[in-house]
């Protein structure tokens, strides 16, 4: 049994939960995960499940960040460092850590950094006066820790890490890896322990049929499609009902004030919860548009559907389609239109429907358990701990 560091780049950003995820893997493992990182935001991203210590340091900008880097050092004392996305506030201060100390550090990608930028087609060719501003101006943009020039210098670095993980057969091809798919607790995700009537009446969804979006939306997510394809329909049955919420910027007030006669909003909840309220659902929406970023990630949400065997509306972006294999329903993306036409396909045959769901938890099961996460996990580590 070993003590490992997972280090975590913002945890008032999305990659807390993959920092989650991993720790109950590990934990799974007999091993004994801590989760590290900075809170560059106003609050947690989602809240830690029972039993994962979280050391939470406050983000600051250059070069107070160094300050925060020294309070944070004492908390790295695992076995393994577990480094969460490719940020210099948590590759980075790893591999600084390594240094000093020669503990191994592992990477995570879960995403393709760059790709909020604009990709491989993203420069940083500022004047020397630019250059000066940003430097050491207040709010100068290379005073922020993870400003996208030092990300490109850090995925250069990959291949310093002693071992590197990742979710998608995007981020595979473009930096190697072991496949390490965003996976669910199949036990804790089981829809024999609910009763979706029940669920529904708890949450205030009975009336409904109810679409579901378990996550934080963000326009490349496609949570507009759904919306206009509501309109499209016009019929009142249906609600697309958002557990969460985003806690980057204001989208989920923008997304109210023009759709909120379709939409319902939950408050975020413990990961405990969640099969609760996906138990309420008829179906989990998974919309991804066509973008660089859509491409990169493994969407955590089907799993959540696919998990509480739950029809599964997606799209044909990146790994999607292989994940899914003909066991959800498949649109192409950016189109309502498909959107609505399918939806009305899944209530018409909801037999034929809710045979999909109970067919997406066997393949979750097989592919997608933590249980399958945990093999590839030992097989990484186990060399490091001899």
């Amino acid at each position: 049994m070993a003590k490992i560091s997972l280090l975590v780049s913002d945890l008032s950003g999305g990659g807390a939960i993959r920092a989650f995820l991993l720790a109950q893997v590990l934990q799974r493992l007999h091993h004994q995960p801590e989760v590290v990182g900075f809170q560059f935001g106003p609050q947690l991203y989602a809240v830690p499940p029972d039993g994962i210590p979280v050391h939470v340091i406050p983000g600051r900008p250059y070069p107070q960040f160094l300050s925060a880097i020294r309070q944070l050092w004492p908390h790295l004392d695992g076995q393994i460092l577990y480094a969460i996305k490719p940020k210099p506030s948590s590759f980075g201060v790893a591999l600084l850590r390594r240094f000093r100390t020669h503990q191994p550090v592992f990477l995570d990608m879960d995403d393709w950094e760059l790709s909020w930028h604009g990709g491989d087609a993203w420069r940083y060719r500022p004047n020397p006066k630019q250059l000066y501003r940003d430097l050491c101006k207040p709010g100068g943009q290379l005073r922020e820790p993870d400003h996208p020039l030092y990300v490109k210098w850090l995925e250069g670095a990959v291949r310093y890490a002693g071992g590197l993980t990742v979710d998608t057969a995007f981020l595979q091809q473009r930096f190697g890896g072991d496949y390490l798919p965003n996976g669910k607790d199949t036990q804790l995700f089981d829809p024999a322990r609910y009763e979706p009537d029940q669920c529904r009446q708890k949450y205030g969804l009975t009336p409904y049929r109810v679409l579901m979006f378990p996550g934080a939306p963000r326009p490349h997510k496609g949570v507009e499609d759904v919306l206009t394809a509501l309109e499209h329909l016009n019929d009142e049955r249906y609600r697309l009902v958002i557990v969460g919420g985003s806690p980057y910027d204001d989208y989920d007030a923008r997304l109210r004030d023009r759709w909120g006669r379709w939409l319902i909003q939950l408050p975020r909840c413990p990961v405990a919860t969640m099969p609760e309220i996906l138990a309420a659902a008829h179906v989990v929406m998974v919309p991804q548009r066509q973008t660089l970023t859509a491409e990169a990630q493994f969407p955590l949400k089907l799993t959540d559907g696919m998990a509480m065997a739950k029809p599964v509306l997606s799209t044909t972006v990146g790994d999607i389609p292989a994940i899914l294999d003909n066991t959800g329903y498949l649109v192409p993306p950016n189109d309502p239109e498909a959107i609505a036409t399918t939806l009305s396909q899944i209530f018409q045959d909801w037999e034929r429907a809710q045979q999909r769901g109970a067919a997406a938890r066997k393949r979750c099961i097989q592919y997608y358990s933590v249980e399958e996460m945990a093999i590839t996990l030992q097989r990484m580590i186990q060399p490091f701990l001899t």
